[in-house]
């Protein structure tokens, strides 16, 4: 199996520019504008729930979901992240091919592009290039307010430098079983869709039952995967502590690390992108170290890049 490229950072990239101390007090609107983008959107969502619960929401919605939540999710974080991505470890084949699907399943793109697109962010972070930074409009509030956007989603559909799988994932595209998986992504999104709804539809033996599911364990799941993934991309990289020294303004967002698995430790992340444990201070909850390590147990992952001490050690902010 072919380890993944080193994307290092090019010779003319420099740190990213930090903010000017102004006494205007942006940094608070910071801070205002990523709760409105964030939470506003996420209350309407939860104050939803009491009034569907009972009719249009079950028991049944909420563990289906959950499950392919979490998979997905799984499949995000430790497979496509830290395993193709990263290389943080070694997979033996079954488990190699189970998290491309799992991955897929997340409906965040195939598993080539999307290893791509984050070996390009890596190369680039949040200077020229990086293909979804919220600095690239400027510091002010207007300017993060539009950067938060285009990191969170909008680069998607607008950037314009599309990533070269050739040049950023060539171990992938020599990778049979990975090119086979990534060929099936469009079966894997129909599944992931409309597999919840057979399954709620069964189980309630009802057509109800399977509209429901699909509008929660489907729809609602992915929405709420595809934002907190995008999360990291926006957020992490605008509002948060910085931990360990960076060329760019990844930080540490606490209140994501559930939702996201771990991937809002970002800091570290980006201090030490081959890390197989993203949250290595005393209190960061890091649910994909905990799988990782499971699978290092079972046998079927090894070589697990864990923290070291002294690397850590040197990288550490001053405080």
């Amino acid at each position: 199996m072919t380890a993944a490229p080193e994307i290092a950072p090019d010779s003319t990239t420099k740190r990213a520019p930090e903010p000017e101390v102004d006494p205007h007090g942006r940094g608070k609107a910071e801070r205002y504008t990523v709760f409105f983008f964030v939470f506003v959107p996420l209350l309407a969502l939860v104050a939803a729930v009491p009034f569907a619960w009972g009719w249009g929401l079950t028991w049944t919605d909420v563990i289906i979901g959950a499950v392919f939540y979490i998979v997905s999710g799984l499949g995000i974080t430790v497979g496509f992240h830290r395993h193709f991505t990263h290389g943080s470890f070694k997979a033996k084949r079954p488990l190699r091919i189970a998290l491309a699907i799992a991955g897929s399943l997340a409906i965040e793109g195939s598993v080539i592009k999307w290893v791509a697109d984050h070996r390009r962010h890596h190369k680039y972070a949040d200077a020229e290039g990086d293909p979804h930074s919220p600095w690239r409009f400027g510091d002010d509030w207007r300017s993060v307010a539009k950067g938060l956007f285009y990191a969170h989603m909008a680069w998607l559909f607008l950037d314009e430098q599309k990533t070269s799988p050739k040049r950023f994932a060539p171990d992938l595209l020599k990778d049979k079983d990975i090119v086979r998986v990534d060929k099936w992504f469009g079966p894997l999104v129909g599944f992931s869709l409309f597999a919840p709804a057979l399954i709620g539809g069964l189980v309630t033996m009802s057509w109800w039952g399977a509209v429901t599911a699909f509008f929660w364990a489907s729809l609602v799941r992915v929405a709420l995967l595809h934002h907190v993934t995008w999360s990291i991309n926006s957020i992490c990289h605008t509002i948060g502590e910085e931990n360990f020294e960076v060329r760019d303004r990844s930080r540490n967002v606490w209140w994501l690390a559930i939702p996201s698995f771990g991937e809002s430790w970002h800091n570290l992340h980006h201090a030490d992108p081959t890390c197989a444990r993203h949250g290595v201070l005393k209190g960061q909850i890091d649910i994909s170290a905990r799988v990782i390590w499971s699978f290092e147990k079972l046998g079927w992952a090894t070589k697990v890049r864990w923290p070291n001490a002294e690397r850590l050690s040197a990288k550490r902010v001053s405080v």
